[in-house]
């Protein structure tokens, strides 16, 4: 058993924060919402009265913020969480943040001789709770092997991409593809809509055919075609539209400063972009099949 402090519970980090207290840890959690911190200490967490608080005495601190702004400011500074942790604990940053902002945090922490990993997640919402994430870690080796004992009680796949920040990059790359597939399969089975064929047919006829991706596996974007997905629950649930766009913009931001050429990147993200113009900024990413639909 591990002493925690948790960080962010929100979609993501509520139910990871659950799983390391089933898993049999003392996890104490913070977060700016009450309602967020009493679901896990229901699970049998405890509140903690601020950030700093949940820091202090543990050997894991886990955090799961929104953007780069956020962990900047919660890290450094003179009251930051790097002021107050022991030289001993493992820092583990889960939210998915530009890299420069991954390193600096990591360059502060070895100045003050405390370890730190970036850790952004794969998975979805589904993966959180079910305890199946895709961990992508970045940073030194034996930290991630230290950090990796606790990761793997929220995770399936744990994987160290590199140094500081090759997480963050890893994950953003990831997410450009999958942004691209989605895109992609929605546009092929809308066309096939179009010329009458049935989509739960020519989605079985893809998935053994060249064009079998992830999309089709396991996250169809069309209506009752699965059952489970995000697309059969009116696009409620899984990863956001506005998430997948946030990172898209952290792709295009690399892309730029390593003079990276992302065409089909800079496609997908203005598609994202006009849908979540249209309202659709917290549906699940999936619903871009519906830029594709004839409106009635």
């Amino acid at each position: 058993m591990a002493k925690i402090g948790f960080i962010g519970l929100g979609n993501m980090g509520g139910p990871m924060a659950v799983n390391l207290v089933k898993a049999g840890h003392q996890v104490e959690v913070f977060d700016l919402s009450q309602s967020a911190i009493a679901t896990v200490v229901e699970q049998g967490g405890v509140a903690a009265s601020s950030a700093n608080a949940a820091a202090k005495g543990k050997q894991y601190v886990i955090t799961m913020l929104p953007a780069g702004k956020h962990v900047a400011g919660l890290y450094l500074g003179d009251n930051g969480l790097l002021s107050v942790v022991d030289d001993n604990t493992l820092m583990i940053d889960s939210s998915t943040i530009d890299a420069a902002t991954a390193r600096l945090v990591a360059e502060q922490a070895k100045k003050r001789g405390i370890p730190f990993i970036d850790a952004p997640v794969s998975g979805g919402v589904g993966g959180a709770v079910a305890g199946t994430l895709s961990f992508i870690c970045g940073g030194e080796v034996d930290h991630f092997d230290h950090g990796k004992v606790v990761l793997e009680d929220m995770g399936k796949n744990i994987f160290h991409a590199g140094g500081v920040g090759a997480g963050q990059v890893a994950k953003i790359c990831n997410n450009m593809l999958l942004s691209i597939l989605m895109a992609g399969t929605s546009e092929a089975l809308q066309m096939g809509i179009d010329n009458g064929l049935d989509p739960k047919v020519l989605s079985e006829i893809m998935l053994k055919s060249s064009g079998r991706n992830w999309c089709l596996e396991l996250y169809n974007p069309v209506p009752n075609v699965m059952e489970n997905v995000p697309s059969s629950n009116n696009y409620q649930g899984g990863f956001m539209v506005d998430l997948m766009l946030k990172d898209l913009g952290l792709a295009g931001e690399a892309a730029q400063l390593s003079k990276s050429a992302t065409p089909l990147g800079t496609l997908a993200r203005s598609l994202y972009t006009m849908h979540s113009r249209t309202g659709a900024g917290t549906k699940d990413f999936s619903s871009i099949v519906q830029m594709y639909q004839e409106k009635k």
